[in-house]
């Protein structure tokens, strides 16, 4: 099996290069037209970006991260969440690399069979990081005004973080 699927990514290489010289495009000027494009939009997001950064190491390092994690434990709970996965809820609308950084440290206590590290890693793959993906999305399109998007995905993260625990609890 190995042998077979390690010819698609050639066959499909050239099948798009054959593909254009039927058609008569020429393939790297294609090329050099979309990295500039590619380009042009990275500029265009690396404020955003930037500051979304900027905002989450503050978050952090500030204290502000386990200030919150103590005051919405008891919600947590009443929830059925445990406790431990309140720095996850928080931080993963807003930085996909931090909540990965506390996803292992989660796993790396509990384990990957416990309720915990089942909940945490629902959660993981059941949410989004909302900021990023707006700052990103709307970045690049030069939308200033969300609107909505950002309430509407983060009820939408909030529903996932509560039904990631209650999947949890009916299929484990």
């Amino acid at each position: 099996m190995q042998a077979v699927t390690s010819f698609f990514v050639p066959v499909i290489l050239g099948g798009i290069l054959l593909f254009a010289a039927v058609r008569g495009v020429s393939v790297f000027d294609e090329f050099i037209s979309g990295a500039k494009e590619g380009l042009s939009s990275a500029v265009k997001i690396l404020p955003a970006l930037i500051g979304l950064m900027t905002a989450v190491g503050m978050f952090k390092a500030s204290g502000a991260l386990d200030v919150l994690t103590h005051a919405l434990s008891p919600l947590s709970g009443a929830l059925g969440m445990p406790g431990e996965l309140v720095p996850l809820a928080l931080l993963r609308p807003i930085s996909g690399s931090g909540a990965l950084a506390i996803f292992e440290t989660i796993l790396t206590a509990y384990g990957p069979d416990s309720s915990i590290g089942r909940m945490a890693a629902v959660m993981q793959g059941s949410t989004e990081t909302t900021f990023y993906a707006v700052a990103v999305y709307y970045g690049s399109v030069d939308v200033k005004r969300t609107r909505y998007t950002v309430f509407c995905a983060l009820i939408a993260d909030f529903v996932g973080f509560v039904m990631s625990g209650v999947a949890v609890r009916l299929l484990f």
